[in-house]
């Protein structure tokens, strides 16, 4: 079995790497830009004798995805399991956000995941197995002032993961969003000690979590006895939203 995670060189996407290869299956790291970081997740999976490959693209271009698949299928590393983890942010009142930044926003949460799983998903359907994992955001249900944009990408997941679960159901191939709450990654690196302290009061479970708990639910929705989990949209954000 091989995993294909996008956005794999760090934070959620690394962690998901990672729990893959640590059970033994072939994993395919992609990056954008993220080389050292991107080698870096590959060796920690080396170290589980496992197939590893890293994938450089821009999710945004079909051109550069095309050339992606090509090389996966001369190392035999097609995959049956798409992590679709690829994403960027933005912070900001929409009054000012530019025509451009909102482009960029759906470009790579939304666009990315279209282009990427189209590209793969006839693997899947023509051998009846597969997994797609697409990593939305808490934000993607319950939207966040100063968040709109990255919101709206992150609700447009959910969206697309529901409907593509019940075109692909019948293939055996299930579709499902995981809309984590607060995670202890990068992304969070705009906030200050305090800020976070903040935040981390207004959940229940009092702390962000860790990236790896997140991976082991990517892991779980991956596994042939969750085949019957289709078109879901889970949140592990600690009891912040219920």
């Amino acid at each position: 079995m091989t995993v294909l995670i996008t956005g794999g060189s760090r934070g959620i996407g690394a962690a998901v790497a990672k729990r893959f290869a640590s059970v033994g299956m072939n994993v395919v790291i992609h990056y954008l830009q993220s080389h050292e970081g991107a080698n870096e997740v590959a060796r920690s999976c080396l170290d589980y004798g496992v197939k590893v490959l890293t994938v450089t693209a821009d999710v945004r271009s079909k051109e550069q995805l095309l050339r992606m698949k090509e090389k996966l299928a001369a190392h035999g590393m097609q995959p049956d399991i798409l992590v679709n983890n690829a994403g960027t942010a933005h912070y900001g009142m929409l009054a000012d956000v530019s025509e451009e930044e909102w482009d960029q926003v759906m470009a790579v949460n939304l666009k990315g995941m279209f282009l990427t799983t189209q590209m793969f998903m006839p693997y899947m359907i023509s051998q009846r197995y597969g997994r797609i994992i697409n990593v939305s955001s808490v934000w993607g249900l319950t939207g966040a002032s100063c968040e709109v944009i990255y919101s709206t990408a992150k609700g447009g997941v959910i969206a697309f993961s529901k409907a593509l679960a019940k075109e692909l159901a019948m293939s055996n191939v299930t579709v499902n969003a995981v809309a984590p709450g607060a995670v202890d990654t990068e992304m969070m690196g705009h906030l200050d000690q305090d800020e976070k302290s903040a935040l981390q009061s207004e959940i229940p479970a009092g702390r962000f979590a860790m990236p790896d708990e997140i991976a082991a639910l990517v892991y779980f929705l991956a596994l042939p006895e969750a085949g019957y989990i289709t078109g879901q949209v889970i949140s592990p954000n600690g009891g912040w939203f219920t």
